[in-house]
């Protein structure tokens, strides 16, 4: 089968720190802390591997906290491919006390060196296949342009593999412009980006700048697939589940993506992408989930909106 090739253009340090209560202005007491590598898309490719798809985590990484980064990938027996940068890895830090949403705080991260932006593009055209897929996910540094964006795009696509990129702003108008098959933002970054007031005309704007599939994650509200010529879909999220939400939005890339890969249609996708984003929230941190909460989550769906189980999942 052939690979997934995630790509994570602005990788972090996840610090997760869990408190009584978030409080402003006061000294809070740190309860638990969590450390983990980080970014959007090595919360996909964590998840990829436990649904059992093959997923190679390829980065920009430098510094202290780069090479700690690396260093935890390897350990945990991942596939990655590391671009070294000369500047240092982003810190991210979520406060989370389990009463209300978790606080993030995000570093920028620094801007890649033309020498890294172009090692990045040949690193996506080597390990790209026919019949793979190649994930964009998470936010691009300071200094990324539209060109370097589309680059990678254009650069998964000539090596046969459907580029799936979950971004936003001006990176999410790039990838669609350069014809990535699926744009994966959610419905705040899919107004934003395209300066439109409802999913319908965001959902048209993408698609008329060239994206072959507009996913939009609704939260609560789950997800809806439009495709060109106006065909959509609409996926509910599964009721009643409370948790952390952070990374929830990668769980459910992760859970699309493995159904395509496995060959399974659109729908089937867009059912375990509210599956697996819904048992990330019940993990405490983002990047993970218990493979025995999905098909109890599927059975809350109606009859209809249940996935087919199970996709490939490891052995124990």
């Amino acid at each position: 089968m052939a690979r997934v090739v995630v790509l994570t253009p602005n990788p972090a340090v996840d610090v997760t720190y869990e408190v009584a209560e978030q409080r402003i202005g006061e000294t809070v007491r740190v309860t638990r802390v969590t450390r983990r590598p980080g970014g959007k898309g090595l919360n996909v490719v964590a998840v990829l591997r436990r649904l059992g798809v093959p997923a190679v985590a390829l980065q920009p990484l430098g510094g202290d906290g780069g090479r700690w980064i690396e260093a935890s990938l390897l350990e945990a027996g991942a596939d990655a491919v590391v671009v070294r940068v000369p500047g240092g890895t982003r810190t991210t830090v979520a406060v989370v006390d389990g009463r209300t949403h978790p606080t993030l705080y995000a570093e920028p991260g620094e801007a890649l060196t033309d020498a890294a932006w172009t090692e990045l593009a040949d690193a996506v055209s080597r390990l790209c296949e026919p019949g793979g897929f190649l994930v964009v996910s998470g936010s691009f540094p300071p200094g990324s342009t539209p060109e370097r964006v589309g680059a990678l795009v254009r650069a998964g696509r000539a090596s046969g593999a459907r580029v799936v990129a979950d971004t936003s702003g001006a990176a999410l108008l790039a990838a669609a412009d350069a014809g990535a098959d699926i744009v994966k933002p959610n419905e705040a970054e899919a107004r934003d980006a395209t300066a439109t007031d409802t999913l319908e005309d965001a959902a048209a704007a993408l698609l008329a700048r060239g994206a072959g599939c507009v996913v939009i994650s609704r939260g609560g509200d789950g997800l809806t697939a439009v495709e060109p010529g106006g065909s959509r879909h609409r996926q509910p999220a599964v009721p009643g589940v409370d948790g952390n939400p952070t990374g929830a939005g990668d769980a459910a890339t992760a859970g699309l993506v493995a159904a395509l890969h496995s060959g399974l249609p659109l729908e089937e996708g867009l059912r375990w992408a509210s599956v697996v984003g819904a048992a990330a929230v019940l993990a405490p941190v983002a990047g993970s989930i218990d493979i025995d909460d999905l098909p109890l989550l599927a059975d809350r769906l109606p009859a209809g909106d249940r996935p087919t189980l199970p996709l490939p999942i490891p052995t124990r």
